[in-house]
């Protein structure tokens, strides 16, 4: 009786939450094409957020992935594919971020995500063999616009900052989650 009263309330909502997302192809159709979106976002993402061009000039590389798409009914995952510049060029690989919640939650969402890794230890742990999860490892200080606002290159510490911009969708809930960046060869 419960499940039917939780599906009746969540089924609207998972409706609504996905009308707003686009049907894109999980997979870029090439890695030029991954490449030229990860660029437009950064673009974008430091042109209007002055703490992220801040922090543009001082790191020793950005890992931009330009769409990552979230779902979620009690279980949930997201994936993403990014690309890793170094002094402005594309790394030899692209990144996939794969990533699994559970527990309260609803909804599905698209976003663009962008680390900006500040030493060379944070770049270490990125291209070893196992990648990066998050949350293990260096110190990742997640910035949102309020953050952003008194953030500047005198007051960074931390190993990476991560910006999450351009939004689309709904979801909501309260869980645990995890996530993996992984480097994955050019085809």
């Amino acid at each position: 009786m419960q499940r039917r009263k939780l599906l009746k309330c969540v089924l609207p909502l998972m409706l609504a939450a996905t009308a707003g997302l686009t049907a894109q192809p999980a997979l870029a159709e090439t890695v030029s094409d991954l490449e030229a979106r990860a660029r437009t976002a950064l673009n974008r993402l430091t042109t209007e957020v002055p703490a992220a061009r801040e922090l543009a000039r001082d790191a020793k590389a950005i890992l931009v992935f330009p769409r990552i798409t979230r779902v979620g009914l009690v279980f949930g995952g997201q994936h993403g594919e990014g690309v890793l510049f170094r002094n402005g060029h594309a790394s030899d690989y692209y990144y996939s971020i794969l990533g699994g919640s559970w527990g309260l939650q609803a909804g599905a969402q698209q976003f663009g995500y962008a680390m900006f890794l500040m030493t060379d230890e944070a770049i270490d742990s990125l291209s070893s063999a196992s990648g990066l999860e998050i949350g293990v490892g260096p110190t990742v200080v997640v910035v949102d616009r309020g953050a952003a606002a008194s953030l500047t290159t005198t007051t960074t510490r931390s190993d990476i900052y991560a910006f999450a911009f351009s939004q689309r969708g709904l979801m909501a809930g309260l869980g645990l989650q995890g996530n993996r960046i992984a480097k994955v060869p050019r085809r």
